[in-house]
């Protein structure tokens, strides 16, 4: 299948910060939130430090390696149901390494005109999803950081991505919190919400701390690196969720939002789905 005319966006502007949690193409020393990620999956883009932490977790609790095909699949169900209500533009923050069934599959076998956009800091996933998912029609990956929202916006409009007058759905899986609290959660989902039209979706995992205390201290293991995480409360979840309508049963482990008999975790993982209202 040839390439969208709009793939050349895959030519990505700096996202302006420069820390110690951004992953580096060569640093092999540190922790990464997405090889961490994919190794609970069960994939191949890790290495050992990574594996190390996914062993450390699943020692305390073996159950998070169903915890985060629970959160994924959390993440696909929302996509099916923005298509489903008629949107055809989506935007994945903090995709991760490609995973089949991704969202453009998802989108795209609703309506095969959806438009897909792909968005992660890290530049080794960036290369991934260029390679592997942007040469379909539609698709498209994009280098950027979301504590930079207003790069990543700047980046959809000037390649003329997405209709901004038009509904959009953002999917948020397991990325707010490797947000801290000083780089600014709820101006983040701001910057974006405040240029989402009505009917728009936004969909969002994020880590509680209603965990289990044991699995809140081996994650302080992560601190300095980009797998550093801010785990919150419900409250503060949904807090960052403001403007917009709070879909039924709300801010809730997301295991309560695909079936009613799936086991809970002693890692909590919140999701939740919101609709920006008319």
């Amino acid at each position: 299948m040839n390439r969208d005319p709009t793939s050349n966006a895959n030519a990505t502007t700096s996202v302006g910060i420069s820390d110690n949690r951004t992953p580096q193409p060569f640093e092999h020393g540190q922790l990464n939130s997405a090889r961490v990620y994919d190794y609970l999956l069960g994939g191949k883009d890790n290495r050992e430090i990574d594996r190390d932490m996914g062993d450390e977790l699943l020692s305390r609790a073996p159950e998070i390696k169903s915890l985060v095909w629970f959160a994924r699949g959390f993440g696909l169900k929302a996509v099916e149901m923005a298509a489903g209500d008629g949107i055809r533009q989506f935007i994945d923050l903090g995709s991760g390494f490609p995973r089949s069934p991704n969202v453009h599959e998802v989108a795209q076998g609703i309506e095969p005109s959806a438009r897909v956009v792909y968005v992660d800091y890290d530049p080794v996933v960036h290369t991934h999803c260029d390679a592997l998912l942007a040469k379909r029609h539609g698709v498209t990956a994009l280098l950027g950081d979301i504590r930079n929202p207003h790069d990543i916006l700047d980046q959809l409009k000037n390649h003329a991505l997405f209709d901004f007058s038009e509904p959009v759905a953002i999917t948020l899986v397991g990325v707010l919190h490797y947000v801290m609290d000083t780089e600014d959660p709820a101006g983040i989902i701001a910057a974006f919400r405040d240029q989402m039209a009505p009917g728009s979706y936004l969909a969002l995992t994020h880590g509680s701390l209603d965990s289990s205390p044991e699995i809140l201290e081996v994650l302080t293991g992560t601190d300095g690196t980009s797998a550093q995480v801010t785990f919150r409360t419900a409250a503060q979840t949904e807090a960052l969720m403001a403007g917009f309508e709070l879909l039924e049963p709300g801010v809730v482990p997301v295991q309560e939002l695909l079936r009613p008999d799936l086991p809970s975790t002693r890692m909590v993982m919140l999701g939740g789905i919101g609709r920006k209202g008319k």
